[in-house]
């Protein structure tokens, strides 16, 4: 006799791929679950790419210059924190980079006055 309800049996539930831990992490202090949203947010603050700070494939590697900048600027932006007593985060990238990978040291020029009537 042949099985009427013949199934294959069930494949083994795909298991979500876990991130690999962060490596060569110097300064930035996330839990390395949240190190994707916390990179998202510096991509964003500067307008660019990922390898704008680090070799493509290879995010571990210190061999662009420009990831020591970052260092740099994240311990700028953590020391500045530090200084408010009520342990918020009051100082970002973006509240110097808006957007732009050069930070802004001045506002934008002024619109020119709308003529009187």
């Amino acid at each position: 006799m042949v099985p009427l309800c013949a199934q294959e049996p069930p494949a083994a539930p795909k298991q979500a791929r876990t991130p690999q831990a962060p490596k060569n992490l110097k300064v930035l202090k996330v839990p390395p679950a949240d190190i994707r949203a916390t990179m998202q947010s510096f991509r964003l603050a500067l307008g660019v790419q990922c390898d704008f700070c680090h070799v493509k494939g290879d995010f571990a590697s210190d061999d662009n210059p420009k990831k020591d900048i970052a260092r740099k600027m994240i311990v700028l932006a953590q020391d500045v924190n530090a200084k408010f007593p009520d342990g918020k985060e009051h100082v970002t990238c973006y509240t110097c980079h808006r957007g732009d990978h050069e930070p802004k040291t001045a506002p934008p020029p002024a619109a020119p006055a709308a003529p009187t009537p």
